[in-house]
């Protein structure tokens, strides 16, 4: 059998998964008071809020809580990709984030003309974005966990032919161009093509085929 491309993979691992639930899980809890004591979203529902003085300041304690703490992925991505010159997603969240986290202080403090505050939105916005990126993560760990069955299946050694012998390597020292020895019952160390003989293929784990398949 000659050898063709042989590559790795890198994924996120459960980790990353167990990051941003715990972010999404909570950050939607401290999202319920910021977004029920929100002046802006009390006058759009209709309903009054507490006289008492403390209550104008849970909104921006816990959204800048959210901001600086639930805000911390997009954040740090924004600034690794201004300092690559490759904006992207991570950016415009970014951006989207500190615009309503500046406009919300601005009006809590009167510093702005307008009266209205987004801390809601705020709330909200990053509360969505984390439910999307703990999915994506979530994901690529599944995507991850398949590929990493795949390689399990590769053998340890490879017989490569070298002249009129073989010599026993590593599947990761193959080249493209080498010509290895499959034996019967063996296990392909690696993608390429039949330069001689033939034999039944187990296929399944890529095809889904249990199927015997000649080549």
């Amino acid at each position: 059998m000659q050898h063709g491309a042989h590559g790795g993979h890198a994924g996120h691992g459960a980790d990353h998964v167990a990051r941003f639930r715990r972010l999404f899980w909570i950050n939607l809890i401290l999202a319920v008071p910021v977004v029920a004591f929100s002046g802006m979203f009390s006058m759009l529902l209709g309903y009054s809020l507490p006289d008492a003085a403390l209550v104008g300041w849970i909104s921006p304690v816990l959204g800048t809580v959210m901001y600086v703490w639930g805000g911390a992925p997009f954040l740090t991505g924004a600034v690794s990709e201004l300092r690559a010159r490759k904006p992207g997603m991570m950016l415009l969240i970014g951006l989207a984030i500190t615009v309503a986290f500046v406009a919300s202080w601005g009006a809590s403090l009167g510093l702005l003309d307008h009266e209205l505050d987004f801390w809601w939105e705020l709330a909200l916005l990053i509360v969505i974005m984390l439910l999307g990126h703990w999915i994506e993560m979530r994901s690529l760990a599944q995507t991850t966990s398949a590929l990493d069955s795949l390689a399990a299946l590769l053998p340890d050694e490879a017989e490569k032919v070298d002249g009129d012998t073989t010599v026993t390597v590593a599947p990761a020292d193959l080249q493209v161009g080498d010509v290895v020895v499959v034996r019967p019952g063996g296990r392909v160390p690696a993608d390429g093509r039949v330069v001689q003989g033939s034999a039944s293929m187990d296929e399944s784990m890529i095809t889904g085929e249990s199927k015997p398949v000649r080549r």
